[in-house]
């Protein structure tokens, strides 16, 4: 069961941080990367599982991992979730594409199930919103497997209360042996800090080594 504790503001340590970015009309702020998806790719078709389900399992082990990536402002007060979930876009056959939501496991084989049963349910539906969700304890994901890029924006309603991750993957490319592909992150700064986005990237290529 997710569990979520609210931030004591007056004595924590990002206080001001909080408040300064909160204020502004666009809070947000995004880094684009490269990771080395060699050995994930490997171990993916050795378990017989989709690289998608794969590194979207790892990025949430990431997530999971990263404390600040689990932060987020509801009512406009910080709290932490003990669990983020995934709302990623499933493409359709016709090239719509559905918003899902896939509850984090640590074991990827559950996840795998879960992941599976709800890219299968989307592909059988219509339109963008086809279920109720959270909200806040989600991280948004996405593939554009098309697209090498190397620098990602995001449309964004800035009335919406938004502090969610939002987390990009692109197209896998290959040099010399090497298979590596663009990742973006785009974060709340008055929860997110360069710092934090290195780490959760530094966490996310050594579970992909893994």
């Amino acid at each position: 069961m997710m569990t979520k504790t609210k931030i004591a503001l007056a004595t924590w340590n990002r206080r001001e941080h909080f408040e300064f970015f909160s204020q502004m009309e666009e809070p947000f702020y995004g880094l684009t990367s490269r990771v080395d998806c060699t050995k994930a790719y490997e171990n993916a078709k050795a378990l017989g599982i989709s690289f998608f389900i794969y590194y979207l399992h790892k990025t949430l082990a990431a997530v999971n991992a990263c404390e600040p990536f689990r932060w987020r402002i509801i009512d406009k007060e910080p709290w932490c979730f003990d669990r983020i979930d995934a709302s990623a876009t499933i493409m359709r056959k016709d090239e719509t594409f559905g918003f899902s939501w896939m509850e984090y496991h640590p074991d990827i084989r559950v996840f795998e199930k879960k992941a599976q049963a709800e890219i299968d349910r989307i592909q059988g539906t219509t339109g963008l919103l086809t279920r109720s969700f959270p909200d806040e304890n989600l991280i948004h994901f996405s593939s554009i497997p098309w697209v090498d890029f190397e620098g990602l924006s995001h449309a964004r309603g800035f009335r919406y209360p938004d502090s969610c991750p939002k987390i990009s993957f692109g197209k896998m490319t290959e040099k010399e042996g090497c298979k590596t592909m663009p990742v973006a992150v785009h974060v709340h700064h008055g929860l997110v800090d360069g710092i934090h986005v290195g780490r959760f990237l530094d966490t996310l290529q050594a579970l992909l080594n893994g």
